[in-house]
């Protein structure tokens, strides 16, 4: 197996709220550890609030970690990482016009992006890269598109752009926070594929939503987050099939496989409790809404439990069952 291309040590990050009298430590993440290796999807699922975004902008560097250690290509990511690697692992965000100024055209985004991380082209050569990057996430005829204005793309066009805006550094790992959310439902399989077209050509991705049938659709491997913490992990296939967490299992009843006859078992009862992220205490954090939980769950962290070779998930039930 090779070396992964983003690997991701016991990261914490955690915010201040509240006054000087009803101070708290929101945990938006805690001890998450997990690897990206060359040319995979991996997709971070959870509802909101899981610290899906959280991680990714703390690789992203907008926000720094509270504690960890985030080692890219090799080299250990800190506050004083350069431009040119940090071009290196871009993020396409929710939103795209959080990247587009909308009273420029099209183009000058991607110009700019250009001029920051392609010193190698000059204007004949950038101008005629932005018209191959937009071409390439199926923005034609490219030329066109980019003497546009942003209101004059479509949502699910904005976010192709905002993938060519990704690609003008040529990057090794894209972090893709919710890219097809926002979109409806019949284009978002064009978006998808095109992060499957990226993944064929070696770039890999981080891919950060709630729907878990586009996570099935285009991810390799699947991380469970909740309330913070990574509850289960392992390859698609099998996360989706055996779900082993009950917190997955709940997911996996919001959004059957269409595959699997009615009486498969994913089911599990849902008790509604809200997790609690400010000065959490101990205990699974998913104790509350789980209809398995014991006084054991209440008092203490669980440890990951081996599945298979590629699965493991933090349950108690599931460390009994074996």
């Amino acid at each position: 197996m090779t070396e992964p291309i983003l690997r991701v040590e016991a990261m914490s990050r955690h915010f201040q709220v509240g006054g000087l009298r009803s101070a708290g430590l929101l945990h938006a993440s805690d001890d998450i550890t997990f690897d990206v290796y060359p040319g995979e999807i991996v997709a971070l699922v959870g509802e909101s609030g899981s610290g899906k975004s959280t991680i990714a902008r703390v690789l992203a560097g907008l926000y720094p970690p509270t504690s960890g250690r985030i080692v890219f290509e090799g080299r250990v990511l800190g506050k004083t990482s350069s431009r040119t690697v940090r071009g290196k692992m871009p993020m396409v965000f929710q939103d795209p016009f959080g990247s587009i100024n909308p009273v420029l055209r099209v183009g000058h985004a991607l110009q700019r992006s250009l001029r920051l991380h392609r010193r190698d082209l000059d204007a004949k050569g950038r101008a005629s890269e932005a018209v191959a990057l937009v071409e390439k996430v199926g923005l034609l005829p490219g030329a066109d598109v980019l003497r546009r204005f942003p209101h004059e793309l479509s949502g699910g066009q904005r976010q192709r752009l905002g993938f060519a805006q990704a690609l003008a550094s040529r990057p090794s790992l894209i972090l893709a926070d919710e890219p097809v959310s926002m979109l409806d439902v019949s284009i978002r399989i064009g978006l998808l594929n095109v992060m499957k077209d990226l993944r064929r050509e070696g770039v890999s991705l981080l891919y950060i939503t709630h729907d878990l049938a586009s996570a099935r659709y285009v991810a390799d491997r699947m991380i469970v987050l909740y309330a913070g913490r990574i509850v289960e992990e392992g390859r698609t296939d099998d996360v989706i099939s055996r779900p082993a967490h009950p917190y997955t299992r709940l997911l996996m009843a919001t959004a059957p496989d269409p595959r699997l006859p009615l009486s498969s078992d994913t089911d599990v009862e849902d008790l509604g409790e809200p997790p609690r992220v400010i000065n959490p205490g101990p205990g699974c954090r998913f104790a509350p809404r789980c209809p398995l939980a014991s006084d054991h769950c209440r008092e203490a962290t669980p440890d990951f439990v081996t599945i298979s070779p590629h699965q493991r998930a933090a349950c108690f039930a599931v460390g009994e069952s074996q």
